[in-house]
Protein backbone atom coordinates (compact mmCIF):
# COMPACT_ATOMS: atom_id res chain seq x y z
CA UNK A 1 0.00 0.00 0.00
CA UNK A 2 1.58 3.48 -0.76
CA UNK A 3 1.17 6.67 0.37
CA UNK A 4 0.00 9.77 -1.89
CA UNK A 5 0.15 12.49 0.10
CA UNK A 6 2.74 14.77 -1.03
CA UNK A 7 5.66 16.00 0.97
CA UNK A 8 6.35 19.38 -1.50
CA UNK A 9 7.81 20.24 -3.77
CA UNK A 10 9.86 21.46 -1.46
CA UNK A 11 14.00 22.05 -0.14
CA UNK A 12 14.62 19.73 2.68
CA UNK A 13 18.03 18.97 4.19
CA UNK A 14 20.86 15.88 4.28
CA UNK A 15 23.10 15.10 6.90
CA UNK A 16 25.35 12.95 5.16
CA UNK A 17 29.01 14.07 5.55
CA UNK A 18 27.81 17.33 7.46
CA UNK A 19 27.61 17.42 11.05
CA UNK A 20 28.04 13.60 12.07
CA UNK A 21 27.98 13.92 16.09
CA UNK A 22 29.06 17.62 16.17
CA UNK A 23 25.67 18.56 18.10
CA UNK A 24 26.80 22.17 18.35
CA UNK A 25 27.08 22.67 14.56
CA UNK A 26 23.38 20.61 13.94
CA UNK A 27 21.81 22.94 16.35
CA UNK A 28 22.85 25.76 13.89
CA UNK A 29 22.23 24.30 10.67
CA UNK A 30 18.94 22.81 11.88
CA UNK A 31 17.79 26.16 13.29
CA UNK A 32 19.11 28.26 10.40
CA UNK A 33 16.79 25.70 8.25
CA UNK A 34 13.53 25.57 9.69
CA UNK A 35 13.82 29.66 9.88
CA UNK A 36 14.32 29.45 6.01
CA UNK A 37 11.52 27.40 6.29
CA UNK A 38 12.98 23.65 5.72
CA UNK A 39 10.86 21.07 7.07
CA UNK A 40 12.10 17.83 5.58
CA UNK A 41 15.69 16.42 7.19
CA UNK A 42 17.00 13.01 6.27
CA UNK A 43 19.07 10.99 8.02
CA UNK A 44 20.66 7.30 8.17
CA UNK A 45 22.52 5.00 10.73
CA UNK A 46 25.06 5.25 7.73
CA UNK A 47 26.03 8.88 8.66
CA UNK A 48 27.93 8.20 12.11
CA UNK A 49 26.26 10.14 14.67
CA UNK A 50 23.65 12.60 12.19
CA UNK A 51 20.98 10.77 13.36
CA UNK A 52 21.43 11.61 16.75
CA UNK A 53 22.69 15.03 16.79
CA UNK A 54 19.38 16.01 14.54
CA UNK A 55 17.27 14.52 16.63
CA UNK A 56 18.92 17.01 19.66
CA UNK A 57 19.05 19.85 17.29
CA UNK A 58 14.70 19.37 16.63
CA UNK A 59 14.64 19.10 19.66
CA UNK A 60 11.17 21.52 21.29
CA UNK A 61 10.77 22.37 17.07
CA UNK A 62 10.78 18.46 16.17
CA UNK A 63 6.64 19.18 15.38
CA UNK A 64 7.76 21.45 12.94
CA UNK A 65 10.01 18.35 11.01
CA UNK A 66 9.19 15.54 8.96
CA UNK A 67 11.70 12.99 10.26
CA UNK A 68 13.36 11.04 7.02
CA UNK A 69 15.66 8.50 8.10
CA UNK A 70 16.46 5.45 7.08
CA UNK A 71 16.98 0.87 8.61
CA UNK A 72 20.66 -0.07 7.80
CA UNK A 73 20.65 -3.57 8.87
CA UNK A 74 21.42 -6.84 7.50
CA UNK A 75 19.03 -8.68 9.83
CA UNK A 76 15.52 -7.77 11.07
CA UNK A 77 16.68 -7.89 14.58
CA UNK A 78 19.67 -5.08 13.83
CA UNK A 79 16.94 -2.86 12.51
CA UNK A 80 15.07 -3.12 15.55
CA UNK A 81 17.63 -1.61 17.32
CA UNK A 82 18.21 1.05 15.28
CA UNK A 83 14.46 1.74 15.11
CA UNK A 84 14.49 2.02 19.09
CA UNK A 85 17.10 4.19 19.33
CA UNK A 86 15.31 6.20 15.96
CA UNK A 87 12.66 6.82 18.20
CA UNK A 88 14.31 7.92 21.33
CA UNK A 89 15.66 10.36 19.14
CA UNK A 90 13.06 11.65 17.43
CA UNK A 91 10.55 11.77 19.79
CA UNK A 92 8.75 8.29 19.46
CA UNK A 93 7.83 8.74 16.23
CA UNK A 94 9.83 8.52 12.27
CA UNK A 95 7.59 10.04 9.43
CA UNK A 96 9.11 8.29 6.80
CA UNK A 97 11.24 5.12 7.86
CA UNK A 98 13.62 4.11 4.48
CA UNK A 99 15.26 1.22 3.69
CA UNK A 100 18.84 2.06 2.75
CA UNK A 101 20.40 0.43 -0.28
CA UNK A 102 17.23 -1.90 -0.70
CA UNK A 103 19.38 -3.69 2.21
CA UNK A 104 17.17 -6.93 3.41
CA UNK A 105 14.02 -4.88 2.27
CA UNK A 106 11.87 -7.63 2.23
CA UNK A 107 12.80 -8.82 5.62
CA UNK A 108 12.46 -4.96 6.98
CA UNK A 109 9.51 -4.84 5.20
CA UNK A 110 7.39 -7.25 7.10
CA UNK A 111 8.34 -5.63 10.72
CA UNK A 112 8.15 -1.79 9.34
CA UNK A 113 4.94 -2.54 8.55
CA UNK A 114 3.62 -3.40 11.77
CA UNK A 115 5.31 -0.37 13.09
CA UNK A 116 3.46 2.04 10.99
CA UNK A 117 0.30 0.13 11.96
CA UNK A 118 1.39 0.75 15.32
CA UNK A 119 1.51 4.78 14.61
CA UNK A 120 5.09 5.30 14.93
CA UNK A 121 5.53 5.76 11.45
CA UNK A 122 3.47 7.29 8.58
CA UNK A 123 5.38 5.98 5.18
CA UNK A 124 7.74 3.35 4.22
CA UNK A 125 10.21 3.97 1.90
CA UNK A 126 13.30 2.48 -0.35
CA UNK A 127 16.61 4.62 -1.01
CA UNK A 128 19.82 3.66 -3.80
CA UNK A 129 22.39 5.79 -5.12
CA UNK A 130 23.62 3.01 -7.97
CA UNK A 131 21.90 2.78 -11.15
CA UNK A 132 22.74 -0.83 -11.35
CA UNK A 133 20.27 -1.63 -8.63
CA UNK A 134 17.25 0.79 -10.17
CA UNK A 135 16.23 -2.95 -11.17
CA UNK A 136 15.84 -4.25 -7.67
CA UNK A 137 14.19 -0.87 -6.59
CA UNK A 138 11.50 -1.48 -9.38
CA UNK A 139 10.66 -4.31 -7.85
CA UNK A 140 10.69 -3.26 -4.13
CA UNK A 141 8.14 -0.85 -5.34
CA UNK A 142 5.62 -2.99 -7.72
CA UNK A 143 5.21 -4.63 -4.26
CA UNK A 144 3.24 -1.42 -3.38
CA UNK A 145 4.59 -1.86 -0.12
CA UNK A 146 6.52 1.24 -0.13
CA UNK A 147 5.06 4.97 -0.72
CA UNK A 148 8.57 6.93 -0.97
CA UNK A 149 11.22 6.67 -3.12
CA UNK A 150 15.15 8.22 -2.35
CA UNK A 151 17.15 8.12 -5.64
CA UNK A 152 20.02 10.47 -6.87
CA UNK A 153 18.63 13.14 -9.76
CA UNK A 154 20.75 15.78 -10.95
CA UNK A 155 21.79 17.45 -14.58
CA UNK A 156 24.47 14.30 -14.74
CA UNK A 157 22.84 11.48 -12.98
CA UNK A 158 19.30 10.71 -14.90
CA UNK A 159 18.78 7.04 -15.12
CA UNK A 160 16.12 7.54 -13.34
CA UNK A 161 13.86 9.08 -15.53
CA UNK A 162 13.76 6.18 -17.89
CA UNK A 163 11.89 3.57 -15.64
CA UNK A 164 11.65 4.51 -11.89
CA UNK A 165 9.82 8.02 -12.46
CA UNK A 166 7.12 7.08 -14.40
CA UNK A 167 6.81 3.90 -12.56
CA UNK A 168 6.32 5.69 -8.94
CA UNK A 169 4.19 8.37 -10.93
CA UNK A 170 1.84 6.06 -11.43
CA UNK A 171 1.72 3.93 -8.42
CA UNK A 172 1.49 7.79 -6.72
CA UNK A 173 5.27 6.99 -4.78
CA UNK A 174 6.92 9.95 -3.72
CA UNK A 175 9.92 10.79 -4.79
CA UNK A 176 13.07 12.32 -2.77
CA UNK A 177 15.86 13.60 -4.49
CA UNK A 178 19.57 12.66 -3.16
CA UNK A 179 22.52 14.77 -4.45
CA UNK A 180 20.73 17.07 -6.07
CA UNK A 181 23.76 19.12 -6.53
CA UNK A 182 25.90 16.54 -8.62
CA UNK A 183 27.19 14.41 -5.72
CA UNK A 184 29.91 13.94 -3.49
CA UNK A 185 33.37 15.03 -4.85
CA UNK A 186 32.07 16.20 -8.19
CA UNK A 187 32.90 20.25 -7.57
CA UNK A 188 33.35 20.95 -10.89
CA UNK A 189 30.01 19.95 -11.17
CA UNK A 190 29.22 22.86 -8.38
CA UNK A 191 31.96 25.49 -9.44
CA UNK A 192 30.00 26.38 -13.33
CA UNK A 193 29.66 30.16 -13.04
CA UNK A 194 26.78 32.35 -14.12
CA UNK A 195 26.82 35.44 -15.94
CA UNK A 196 24.37 38.19 -15.04
CA UNK A 197 22.26 37.39 -18.20
CA UNK A 198 22.17 33.40 -17.22
CA UNK A 199 20.78 34.20 -13.54
CA UNK A 200 18.10 36.31 -14.68
CA UNK A 201 16.88 34.29 -17.23
CA UNK A 202 16.80 31.66 -14.61
CA UNK A 203 15.42 33.69 -11.28
CA UNK A 204 18.16 32.11 -9.33
CA UNK A 205 20.95 33.84 -7.35
CA UNK A 206 23.32 31.01 -7.90
CA UNK A 207 24.19 27.72 -9.50
CA UNK A 208 22.89 25.42 -6.45
CA UNK A 209 19.58 27.24 -6.77
CA UNK A 210 19.93 26.78 -10.23
CA UNK A 211 20.32 22.90 -9.84
CA UNK A 212 17.65 22.45 -6.86
CA UNK A 213 15.34 24.14 -9.00
CA UNK A 214 16.22 22.01 -12.07
CA UNK A 215 15.25 18.95 -9.94
CA UNK A 216 12.27 20.59 -7.82
CA UNK A 217 10.91 21.62 -11.77
CA UNK A 218 10.35 17.60 -12.44
CA UNK A 219 7.00 17.58 -11.28
CA UNK A 220 7.30 13.89 -9.99
CA UNK A 221 10.25 15.20 -7.38
CA UNK A 222 8.66 16.11 -4.31
CA UNK A 223 11.94 16.96 -2.25
CA UNK A 224 15.72 17.59 -2.82
CA UNK A 225 17.70 16.67 0.24
CA UNK A 226 20.87 18.91 -0.16
CA UNK A 227 23.43 18.39 2.71
CA UNK A 228 25.96 21.31 4.83
CA UNK A 229 27.44 21.51 7.11
CA UNK A 230 27.02 25.84 6.84
CA UNK A 231 24.16 27.31 8.33
CA UNK A 232 24.08 30.00 5.64
CA UNK A 233 24.07 27.97 2.89
CA UNK A 234 21.24 25.60 4.36
CA UNK A 235 19.13 29.21 4.86
CA UNK A 236 20.49 29.52 0.85
CA UNK A 237 19.28 26.30 -0.61
CA UNK A 238 15.59 26.91 0.72
CA UNK A 239 15.38 29.67 -1.69
CA UNK A 240 15.07 26.84 -4.00
CA UNK A 241 11.54 26.97 -6.67
CA UNK A 242 11.06 24.53 -9.26
CA UNK A 243 12.16 26.13 -12.50
CA UNK A 244 9.60 25.92 -15.72
CA UNK A 245 11.28 23.98 -18.85
CA UNK A 246 12.49 26.51 -20.63
CA UNK A 247 14.91 27.43 -17.53
CA UNK A 248 15.17 23.64 -17.06
CA UNK A 249 16.87 23.22 -20.65
CA UNK A 250 19.24 26.42 -19.73
CA UNK A 251 20.47 24.56 -16.73
CA UNK A 252 21.25 21.28 -18.89
CA UNK A 253 23.31 23.35 -21.55
CA UNK A 254 25.16 24.95 -19.16
CA UNK A 255 26.28 21.69 -17.46
CA UNK A 256 27.51 19.48 -20.29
Amino acid sequence: MTEARRLGPVVGLGTWSTFAGDAALAGEVVAAALGAGVRVFDSSPMYGGAEASLGAALAERRAEATVATKIWARSAAEGREQFARQLGWFGGRVEIEQVQNLVAWRDHVEWLEGERAEGRIEALGVTHYDVRSFGELATALRSRRFGVLQVPYNPWERECERDLLPLAEDLGVRVIAMRPLGGAGEDRRRRIRLTDADRDRLGVESWGEALLGWALGDARIDCVIPATSSPERAAANARARPLPPDARELVERLAQ
